[in-house]
């Protein structure tokens, strides 16, 4: 029992660091044709560049250098079954506004959940219809 539970402890400890390995500090680069939030803060068209910002998987660095944009947020990472088929940024769409949802990493079963801006949820609770747009990405 005790090493059952040892090697659950080190599990549990080693999840961050193994989910770390999935989108790497050199990151993705993207071409997004239109501008998006990404929590409360808007970020210009044009090219944007997302990486790890730390040791913890989790905080990111989302940079668009034309526009001089850059942030750091705390993405909650979801597992999913299988493996993403290519890299790619996920856009929720609400009429012309575009907030940025999910990146995903290619062969990776992770995923990386940007958390909800202000504007975003208000958007939702007036229960304004939302579509996905997908922006493929190259890893850098």
């Amino acid at each position: 029992m005790k090493y059952a539970t040892r090697m659950l402890a080190i599990v549990v400890t080693l999840m961050p660091l193994l989910a770390s390995a999935q989108l790497s500090s050199n990151g993705m680069v993207a071409k997004v044709p239109f501008q998006f939030r990404a929590g409360n803060t808007v970020i210009p068209a044009g090219q944007c560049d997302v990486q790890r910002a730390g040791l913890d998987p989790r905080t990111l660095l989302i940079r668009n250098s034309s526009g001089k944009v850059t942030l750091f947020t705390m993405a909650r990472t979801v597992s999913a079954a299988k493996g993403s088929s290519g890299n790619a940024l996920i856009f929720h769409k609400y009429g012309e506004r575009y907030f940025l949802s999910v990146i995903r990493v290619e062969g990776s079963p992770i995923s990386y959940q940007l958390p909800e801006g202000k504007a975003e949820s208000e958007l939702r609770a007036q229960n304004v219809a939302a579509s996905q747009e997908i922006v493929l990405a190259q890893l850098q």
